[in-house]
């Protein structure tokens, strides 16, 4: 009993190390999220360097879907550490104001650059390549896109899966997933 006991401890405080708070926004704001200027080109400059790719994650104020990432499945002690290594994360308001500048140089407040991208879900996550090419929009050199909630394995997967450039070869995601998933519950 005592083991458990200090075992659960243990998953509580690791989980509370990567634990998302609130901000000002109303967003969820993680450890690992960055705080930029939100101009596209800059951050995939500066995660290049560090060595990792440029995530964007697309977020609301009230969003149970959200929550739900934020509280069950980026604490998970291995998600938490894998995004910190290696990703670069970016966080959107779908209904803010604040100016982002894209690829291509067109400026707009967030929730309009949201609408020129096409998201509708949130959170949505748009994964980027290390190069994008000139003139290239977010939405056209995006290399994969988690749109909804999903739980801990698939999230992982697909962090894994862009990571590896699983994009470029010839095994989709839904096959790569269910190759993984068939061994990490083995």
């Amino acid at each position: 009993m005592k083991r458990l006991l200090t075992f659960l401890c243990a998953i509580c405080f690791a989980t509370s190390l990567f634990a998302a708070e609130l901000g000002d926004d109303g967003l969820h704001k993680a450890p690992w999220m960055r705080d930029t200027f939100k101009d596209l080109s800059e951050d995939l400059a500066e995660a290049t360097a560090e060595g990792k790719r440029l995530m964007v994650l697309v977020e609301q104020r009230g969003c149970i879907y959200c929550k739900k990432m934020h509280e069950e499945v980026f604490v998970v002690p291995e998600i938490a550490q894998y995004i910190e290594d290696n990703y670069f994360v970016v966080q959107i308001n779908m209904f803010g104001d604040v100016e982002v500048t894209d690829f291509d140089g067109t400026t707009l407040p967030e929730k309009d650059m949201v609408k020129r991208w096409g998201a509708l879900f949130t959170p949505s996550i748009y994964f980027f390549p290390e190069d994008v090419g000139e003139g290239q929009s977010a939405s056209q050199a995006v290399v994969a896109n988690m749109p909804g909630a999903f739980g801990r394995w698939t999230t992982l997967n697909m962090l894994t899966w862009v990571v590896e450039k699983g994009y470029d070869g010839d095994e989709p995601f839904q096959k790569y997933h269910a190759r993984k998933f068939e061994k990490q519950q083995g």
